[in-house]
Order: C-alpha cells, then sequence, then structure tokens
C-alpha cells in the first residue's frame, strides 16, 4: 500500500516536472509567434487583411491554450501556427511588390501625360484664338463644327486641373484615368482644328 502510495505520488511529482519544463519553451514559442506576426502587421493589414484575419485566430487559439496550461499541446501546434505566419509574411509582400510596380507603372503613365496634355491644350486654345480672329475657316472646318470644338476647348483646363487635383490627393490611378480622357478629347480637337501634332 506504502509503496502504491509512493508510486502515486512519484508520477505526480514527474508530472508537475514534465508540465513545467514544457512551460518555458511553450511559453518562448508564443513569444516568438506574436514578434513575428508583430513585424509583418501592418504590410498585412493593407495587402492581406483576410489572410491576417486567419493566422490572428490561430494566434489566439495558441494563447488560449497557453492560459490554460496545455504546454504540450502548444508546443505541438506552435511549428504550424509559425508556416501559417511565414506564408501570411510571404503573401503580404508579394502583394506589396506587385502594388508598389502598378504603381510606378501608373506614375510613369502620368508623367507620359503631363507633358503631352498641357501642350496639346495650349495649342488648341492658341488654334482657337487665331481661327476666331480669321475672317474664313479652314477648308473642311464648318462654322457649326467650330463653335462645338470651340466649347470643348474650354472645359478641356477644368477637366485638366480635376487630374493634376488627384495626384495632389496620392491618387494616381484616378489621375491617369482623367489625364487619358483629357487627352482624348485633346486629340479629337486637334483634328476637327486641323492642328497637326508636334
Amino acid at each position: 500500500m506504502k509503496t502504491s502510495n509512493w508510486l502515486a505520488a512519484s508520477a505526480a511529482v514527474l508530472l508537475v516536472v514534465a508540465c513545467a519544463s514544457q512551460k518555458a519553451p511553450a511559453q518562448q514559442a508564443v513569444a516568438n509567434i506574436d514578434s513575428a506576426l508583430s513585424a509583418v502587421r501592418e504590410t498585412a493589414t493593407k495587402y492581406a487583411p483576410d489572410t491576417l484575419q486567419t493566422v490572428d485566430a490561430q494566434v489566439a487559439a495558441l494563447k488560449d491554450k497557453l492560459a490554460k496550461g496545455q504546454y504540450q499541446e502548444v508546443i505541438a501546434t506552435a511549428p504550424a501556427v509559425n508556416a501559417a505566419v511565414a506564408n501570411l509574411k510571404q503573401d503580404a509582400e508579394a502583394k506589396q511588390a506587385a502594388a508598389d510596380t502598378a504603381l510606378a507603372q501608373t506614375k510613369q503613365q502620368w508623367r507620359n501625360l503631363s507633358a503631352d496634355v498641357p501642350k496639346m491644350i495650349a495649342a488648341i486654345h492658341t488654334q482657337v484664338d487665331t481661327l476666331s480672329k480669321s475672317k474664313k475657316l479652314p477648308k473642311g472646318l464648318t462654322k457649326a463644327n467650330f463653335e462645338s470644338a470651340k466649347t470643348s476647348a474650354g472645359s478641356l483646363d477644368s477637366m485638366w486641373t480635376d487630374a493634376t487635383n488627384a495626384v495632389s490627393n496620392e491618387d494616381y490611378a484616378g489621375a491617369v484615368t482623367k489625364g487619358q480622357a483629357v487627352k482624348d478629347k485633346a486629340t479629337d480637337l486637334m483634328q476637327t482644328l486641323q492642328i497637326k501634332p508636334s
């Protein structure tokens, strides 16, 4: 009887020691995951929010196990959660790189537009002024077409201002869309007004 009591006591002591020996590695595993997730959180919030939500849930479940003293389960589950954090980092960084590349291309498109469009608008205004003072319109340009072109030319400046305002707000995609619309309209007007592209 005494032997069985001693065995039970020894087993209990061993269990406590085993649990205590797993506590530190379990805490360390959670701390490492926490740190890795914090490092990627800002990028992930912007570029991979859905994946971040899933990983957050996994980390919360792991912390819950740690709080309940389920150290062995924490140690067993930690590698999978670590892998999820690593995948999240990779996903977010790939999406950020793609977004950065797209933004660089959009900015280049804007630079091209802002080099071309103001010259086109200036040429159109000059031609409208010249033709307004002229007694005779060029062959192929009717008075009605000229009046319509003159009205359209007047709206180019405000359209271009809208495009440049979008850039001021860091909306390069919006600026390019608006700027391209101005360029298309200016191209049509140049044809109507018989302005040769420079």
